[in-house]
């Protein structure tokens, strides 16, 4: 008779948890998986997946204007929140079952009740108790509020993917990716659009050209970005709110909606009681093979902290089934993962910044364009393409790739191929360009961008 009721069981059944245990089942493992929320995770549920369709659908708007300047005669169009609302519910219900579904035919037992461990090889689940030989925590992140008066009056990611109705101005707390994006939405329905950022600029982390390019974008379509700016308080007003920043800066708006971070799934969880050991900010620590401080207990994904993106922890999921189930050990390298931005417009970028490569490379050669696409010459867009290659100097292997533009995760997902295998600059040259393309412009940009003052000085 077995020792333990199951051979892993997962807590949490986002896209990693559901990956790695499929793939465990699929090597012969007993594999249990519980879930108090809905099946598909915050990619599916919450985050990545409903934001992409709302990005989509706030595209249109900027499609319409283009029609007209080739020819289209496009009547005044009407836009429905509830019916997109409506619509991407009903797809994000068909994605909930397929994933139900893959739980099923994988063999997977799926407990639909929170989990908790009790001890190192048990967990309690809902009302009853389960055993296993390995434990994988796969619980994600939810975003969290600085703890201001008046703070219950704003909303997170999560409400603003189920608005009863679409706001007529709204602010928008917070300089990265996940402010960026719903900024670009709203503002792409109509809404009148007001962004507050800490910093000195949005998107603190990525490539200064990026940040520069996209803070332009996004105030040519409307956006008002207030940077160094600290909300001390928010009132609650008739029909909506007021946000009053250090300095004397008041901003009104039907609604408020932060997207200052998250923090990892971890507490209530019996974690520390099982010798699971945390970082400061409550997140799971793991080594490269996803081990935590208990030998056979594990942890993917967000509640890591290690790096926050849905492939990440699908990989991560499945390089330990591997490593376990399949005689196969296997990691993940977090190098060179290619991220996304769906502002409007888009960002893409893969490998080192400008300023990290400087870094760890010192010398290093920067080629950059920006130009107005084909497309913008006759329709009258004035948006514009940046597109930059961070060459390093002594090896002219290529560090970094970045986009702002349309189609910039389509063409930076491609191109992530070729910092993978470790192309050079060269090599890039040596490509044959596909005209006329915006992604032609990757492998044809020839002259450098001059040394800045002060390393040239040096």
């Amino acid at each position: 008779m077995p020792q333990y009721d199951f051979d892993l069981f997962t807590i949490g059944a986002g896209s990693g948890g559901v990956g790695a245990s499929r793939r465990a089942a699929s090597y012969g493992a007993r594999v249990g998986i519980c879930e108090d929320s809905r099946v598909g995770g915050t990619c599916v549920i919450r985050g990545c997946i409903p934001k992409k369709l709302l990005v989509y659908g706030a595209g249109f708007a900027h499609q319409f204007e283009d029609a007209k300047g080739y020819g289209w005669t496009v009547a005044p169009p009407v836009f429905s929140w509830p019916d997109l609302i409506a619509a991407k519910d009903k797809e994000i219900s068909r994605l909930e079952g397929i994933y139900h579904k893959l739980l099923k035919d994988s063999g997977c037992t799926l407990f639909e009740a929170r989990g908790t461990l009790i001890d190192d090889h048990t967990i309690q689940v809902g009302s009853k108790r389960v055993t296993a030989a390995n434990i994988l925590i796969a619980t994600g992140s939810y975003p969290v509020r600085p703890d201001i008066p008046g703070i219950e009056y704003s909303i997170t990611s999560n409400e603003a993917l189920d608005l009863p109705k679409l706001p007529r101005n709204i602010i928008i707390v917070g300089g990265g990716y996940i402010a960026l994006e719903f900024a670009n939405i709203f503002s792409g329905f109509g809404s009148k659009v007001t962004l507050m950022v800490r910093g000195e600029n949005v998107l603190n982390g990525f490539d200064a050209d990026v940040r520069v390019d996209i803070a332009k974008e996004m105030e040519r379509n409307g956006i008002t970005i207030h940077t160094r700016t600290h909300i001390e308080r928010i009132e609650s007003i008739e029909g909506g709110v007021t946000a009053y920043a250090k300095g004397g800066l008041e901003v009104s708006a039907d609604c408020i909606l932060y997207a200052t971070g998250r923090k990892p799934c971890s507490a209530k969880m019996g974690l520390a009681e099982a010798g699971v050991k945390l970082h400061h900010d409550g997140s799971v620590i793991v080594d490269d093979w996803q081990h935590t401080s208990v030998p056979h207990i594990y942890a993917i994904g967000d509640v890591t902290n290690k790096l926050n993106l849905t492939p990440v922890a699908i990989a991560e999921g499945r390089a330990l089934a591997e490593t376990l189930f399949n005689n196969n050990p296997m990691n993940v390298s977090h190098d060179n993962v290619s991220t996304a931005v769906f502002s409007q417009p888009t960002i893409a970028t893969v490998g080192l910044t400008e300023e990290d490569a400087r870094k760890k490379y010192g010398p290093v050669d920067i080629y950059r364009a920006r130009f107005k696409p084909l497309k913008n010459t006759v329709s009258g867009n004035e948006e514009r393409t940046m597109m930059k290659i961070v060459v390093d100097r002594a090896t002219d292997k290529v560090v970094g790739l970045h986009m702002v533009g349309v189609d910039a995760p389509e063409i930076i997902q491609s191109l992530a191929v070729a910092i993978t295998c470790g192309a050079t600059k060269k090599q890039f040259d040596r490509t044959m360009a596909m005209h006329p393309t915006a992604a032609e412009e990757f492998v044809t940009m020839r002259d450098k961008v001059p040394e800045p003052k002060a390393d040239s000085a040096a």
